[in-house]
């Protein structure tokens, strides 16, 4: 047997490298999903929360408007207000108690995720939502243009893009936090990780392992996403011609010479 740290470390992962590997692909598979079908939810419940009677419209309109706002909000409240673990627990053994219910466990992991992650999405796009100038709400409105219209074609595609750096934070948090779902026995990086450790004892070293193995995954989906921001904000260099006040005009931007831009500009 082994005497050393590292050299229990590179025991535990000859013997134990395939639980690891499994628990890491759910422990994906379940942040993933959960983390899309959270921000689907997140989607509609943002732009539920962001429309507004229209002129004219009656009382019982009106109401059943306040109506599906207050849901939504109390939606959100509730699931930021109470932990996941908890969550996972009231959902997964109350339907199991009283509906009967015998859930898939990784199906549960997804929907707990999904239905938790949506309550922070909804917030973070309706702030992203509020972030681009009202004029625009304005003009797609002046233009005929209904709600969702407005939201899909103009709003969304410039919110999204200042929500992005948080939408992948939420995804990193959920990789984190999908280790809480251990307590309904799915069977991710950290519940394979207690089964490791129970054999030999060795509960340090394979929490090493584990907390590298998250460290690893965290790291590189923070280097995904840094490319696709950068990808969403398009080439450094850029060249507008013609102006409807100027057809002379002509403007070529270069973040690395400033100088030149004021000179052609001056042209």
């Amino acid at each position: 047997m082994p005497t050393t740290f590292f050299g229990w470390v590179g025991f535990l992962i000859k013997q134990y490298g395939g639980l690891f590997l499994t628990g890491t692909g759910v422990t994906l598979l379940v942040s993933i999903t959960g983390t899309v079908f959270g921000f689907l939810i997140g989607l509609l419940v943002a732009i539920a929360r962001t429309i507004e009677p229209p002129r004219g419209a009656g009382s019982v309109r009106r109401g059943l408007l306040r109506a599906l706002h207050m849901l939504l909000g109390a939606y959100i409240q509730v699931f930021r207000g109470t932990p996941m673990i908890v969550q996972a627990m009231v959902i997964y053994y109350g339907s199991m108690q009283y509906m009967g219910l015998d859930m898939d466990h990784t199906a549960a992991a997804i929907f707990v995720i999904s239905i938790n992650t949506g309550a922070y999405m909804a917030e973070i796009i309706r702030g992203g939502i509020i972030s681009v100038d009202k004029g625009q709400f304005e003009a797609a409105h002046s233009i005929g243009m209904t709600h969702w219209q407005t939201m899909t074609t103009v709003v969304l595609p410039q919110a999204i893009r200042n929500i992005l750096p948080s939408v992948g934070n939420e995804f990193i948090v959920n990789i984190k936090d999908s280790s809480v779902l251990n307590v309904i026995a799915v069977s991710e990086l950290f519940f394979q990780a207690k089964s490791a450790a129970g054999t030999y004892f060795r509960y340090f070293e394979v929490y090493f392992i584990v907390a590298v193995i998250y460290l690893v995954l965290t790291l590189t989906v923070s280097r995904i996403l840094r490319f696709v921001e950068k990808k969403m904000d398009g080439p450094d260099n850029y060249v507008i011609h013609g102006s409807q006040s100027d057809s002379r005009a002509e403007i070529v931007v270069s973040r690395a010479n400033e100088e030149e831009v004021q000179k052609r500009w001056n042209k």
